[in-house]
């Protein structure tokens, strides 16, 4: 996905960066479906002060049993920075959300055909309505 182009506004100079949105995909272990809701139900506050710091807004977390049997997860979220890369890596370089990963990623199996380095595989926005 191409970098957002700043909009500047002409009477105050102000860059406002356009909304990045995301949407992805894991599947959730059937045994740690208990597990994976009742950490959820109550996240972390320093996972979610880290998750603002770096821009990410309107993230939710949806589930969902397929076809197939399996149960999957779908995520989205809104970026408002202007590094996603740099943002990401602070995300992932937080003690407590390294630690809250620690509880987290056994709950969750990727996708086999997700993309190198990718967790959770990113899906590809084709419509949005705002």
């Amino acid at each position: 996905m191409p970098a957002p182009r700043p909009l500047i506004l002409p009477r105050v100079g102000r860059i406002i960066t356009r909304v990045r949105r995301h949407g992805r995909v894991i599947r959730l272990r059937e045994e740690k479906l208990e597990e994976y809701v009742r950490l959820h139900r109550a996240v972390w506050p320093g996972v979610l002060a880290k998750l603002s710091a770096c821009h990410v807004r309107d993230y939710t977390i949806y589930l969902r049993r397929l076809d197939d049997g399996r149960l999957y997860l779908f995520s989205t979220f809104e970026y408002h920075g202007d590094d996603f890369a740099a943002d990401q890596a602070r995300i992932a370089a937080d003690p407590v959300t390294q630690d809250w990963w620690k509880l987290t990623d056994p709950c969750q199996e990727p996708l086999d055909s997700r993309a190198p380095g990718e967790w959770w595989s990113e899906l590809e926005e084709v419509f949005h309505l705002d």
